[in-house]
């Protein structure tokens, strides 16, 4: 299992440090704070573009391929659009992953419209912070569904979409789905974090989990997830009136949440996702032969997931 520190942000800021270890966290936002200064140039040399999301923000969007409906890809905890661009090499797990043609985005571009972005306060795989304008932290799902919807509003990117949303992105990818029905077409989770969780979780586990995220708030700008505030917000939301096509993807190496002293948390994580694919009567592949990093560690998994819920919805669901 890849434990370099793009999936151990995802884990440390959202689920904590997966089991065995791994390199330092470099602090994703650097030593950007609040929410001034305006959209920011995208660095030489990189894909994509910084759009102007209003209010004197920017959001950098990555966009490939052509073809509807549009998949949307929704990072973890930290991860910028590069999480969707890199693959981890199973013989070099310490190694972090380098861009390749098998990673997902560039691979869903070969049949569809594909698009990935940097949320404020993400960092890249290199370590430099997002280009993203930094706002105030912690962040909700309901903000990032916000910041989504206007990226690709500003970006010209149209509906119908098929969200992916990996650990924290599945949380605002649930919510966009409940509150933008007409226009979302699919949903696939990637071990992602869902409302379930605070039912599976005993309440010290959720208790210590809630403080363990507070404390990566530095000030600094780094993402950091209000899950407390987002899961009311989901389920306050609607459900869809009808039932999505949806593949939930879990991760199948076992990690766990390392809160508190009242044992494993990683029943209640395996718990959680057989409640979030009941929920979204999604099929559900529970045999990933991976970690917490399932897109990095098994891009093709998650290919051919987005492929299945793509051909559905051209279809008709």
């Amino acid at each position: 299992m890849y434990q370099g520190r793009r999936v151990l942000v995802t884990v440390a800021a959202c689920c904590a440090l997966a089991a065995g270890g791994g390199p330092a966290l470099a602090a994703a936002g650097g030593g950007a704070g609040g929410a001034s200064g305006g959209p920011t140039p995208d660095p030489a040399g990189s894909a994509g573009r910084v759009v102007d999301v209003g209010e004197g923000r920017g959001i950098r969007l990555e966009c490939r391929g052509s073809g509807s409906p549009t998949v949307v890809l929704v990072s973890g905890t930290g991860g910028a659009a590069d999480e969707w661009t890199t693959v981890a090499d199973p013989a070099r797990p310490t190694i972090a992953p380098k861009p390749g043609a098998g990673a997902v985005l560039p691979a869903v571009a070969s049949f569809t419209r594909v698009c990935a972005y940097d949320r404020p306060g993400t960092t890249r795989f290199d370590g430099e912070p997002a280009s993203s304008t930094p706002v105030a932290q912690p962040t909700t799902a309901a903000a990032g569904v916000r910041d989504l919807r206007a990226a690709l509003a500003a970006g010209g990117e149209r509906p119908p979409y098929v969200l992916v949303g990996a650990s924290w992105g599945a949380m605002i990818a649930e919510l966009f789905a409940r509150t933008d029905f007409p226009r979302v077409a699919g949903l696939v989770t990637v071990d992602g974090a869902s409302p379930y969780l605070r039912d599976t979780l005993t309440a010290a586990q959720w208790s210590d989990w809630m403080k363990k995220i507070a404390a990566t708030d530095t000030g600094k700008g780094a993402e950091v997830p209000d899950y407390e505030t987002s899961v009311a917000q989901i389920r306050r939301a609607p459900a869809p009136p009808r039932p999505l096509p949806a593949v939930v993807l879990t991760s199948d190496r076992p990690w766990d949440l390392g809160v508190g002293n009242s044992g494993s948390t990683w029943p209640a994580w395996l718990a959680a996702q057989d409640r979030l694919a009941r929920e979204l009567r999604a099929r559900h592949v529970p045999e990933t032969g991976s970690g917490h990093g399932i897109a990095v560690e098994r891009p093709r998994l998650v290919v051919d997931a987005v492929r299945e819920v793509v051909e559905r919805a051209r279809d008709g669901g």
